[in-house]
């Protein structure tokens, strides 16, 4: 499933927009989707350095133990230039084989992270060190990355638009509309290419109520193609 079609199904709703701004992906091809599992970290400040636990029990390497490869880390930074981690950190991500990583964030150690393997989308990519400017500081709760909130278990998925969140308790129905939509602009698509007209005959379609009597509903009426 395009992320487009999460987007457009989720607008259909009414839902509010659930685009990560910034997200973007670390190298070509690379795609995700997959449950959320999530960190919020909070800007450094040394008298908060020991209200949390430190080392492999911090709430980042908490999170990194729940992942898997049908979850995505999701990772709430505190500036869209600041690291959320790179080769060593990431490297248990490898080997928990997670089915994705985003923040709206920036990471170090690209060329590392791009042969880990791991479908990375991030603000962008940095030499600076994260522990500098900010400190893990929850696992698994709700977070707001990129302007959008995520709960853990929303559903995450990423391609080379950007990542959208699909919120776990309409996954399902959104699903259903996207699906329904990518099927009609694939009608649309090929009937532009047989009478070459502009595209506004048949498109857009916002809203999701197709009228049967219009150019668009006499086309997929006649193509067998219920809406």
């Amino acid at each position: 499933m395009r992320s487009q079609g999460l987007i457009d199904g989720l607008w259909v709703m009414g839902w509010p927009s659930s685009y990560i701004e910034g997200a973007r992906p670390l190298a070509k091809g690379m795609k995700c989707a997959g449950r959320a599992v999530t960190v919020r970290f909070v800007p450094q400040r040394p008298d908060i350095g020991t209200d949390k636990p430190g080392g492999e029990n911090s709430p980042e390497y908490e999170a990194f133990e729940k992942c898997d490869n049908k979850t995505v880390l999701v990772m709430s930074s505190v500036g869209p230039w600041e690291s959320v981690g790179g080769d060593i950190k990431f490297l248990r991500l490898k080997q928990r084989n997670v089915g994705g990583l985003v923040t709206d964030g920036s990471v170090r150690d690209t060329d590392t992270m791009i042969g880990y393997g791991i479908p990375t989308f991030s603000f962008s990519t940095t030499a600076k060190q994260g522990p500098a400017a900010m400190q893990p500081w929850e696992c698994n709760g709700v977070i707001n990355c990129g302007g959008v909130v995520v709960r853990p278990g929303d559903v995450i998925v990423g391609d080379q638009d950007g990542v959208v969140v699909v919120p776990a308790a309409a996954a399902q129905q959104v699903y259903d509309i996207a699906h329904s939509r990518e099927q009609i602009e694939e009608v649309v698509k090929a009937q532009l290419e047989i009478e070459k007209c502009p595209p506004g005959k048949y498109y857009p379609f916002m809203s999701g109520k197709i009228k049967p009597d219009s150019p668009l509903g006499k086309l997929l009426t006649s193509k067998g193609i219920k809406f």
